[in-house]
């Protein structure tokens, strides 16, 4: 099985190829990176993986947009037709 690219191992990576490994302390643990630090990471990654999607073109999505609607439309005629016709049971009913 392949491991998938863009992964959240990637920043371990990428951090040390650009020769900003994480220092170790006194104790032997890494030092954890500041906030700015893994906000800018976090804003680079979601750079990257918008990058890699394949956005549909003019057509497609107004193709998508109506079998939507048309969904929607169909579903609210089902309900409203199921709505009616146990309203009129329970009328018929308790009456």
């Amino acid at each position: 099985m392949m491991d998938a690219e863009g992964s959240l191992d990637m920043p371990d990576v990428e951090g040390e190829a650009s020769g900003l490994k994480k220092k170790a302390r006194k104790d032997g643990k890494q030092r954890k990176k500041g906030l700015m630090t893994r906000l800018a990471l976090f804003c680079r990654q979601i750079v990257a993986e918008l990058r890699k999607v394949v956005w549909p073109t003019r057509n497609q999505l107004t193709t998508y947009t109506t079998v939507v609607i048309v969904f929607v439309v169909i579903m609210i005629g089902l309900v409203a037709v199921m709505d009616y016709g146990l309203q009129e049971a329970v009328e018929y009913i308790f009456g």
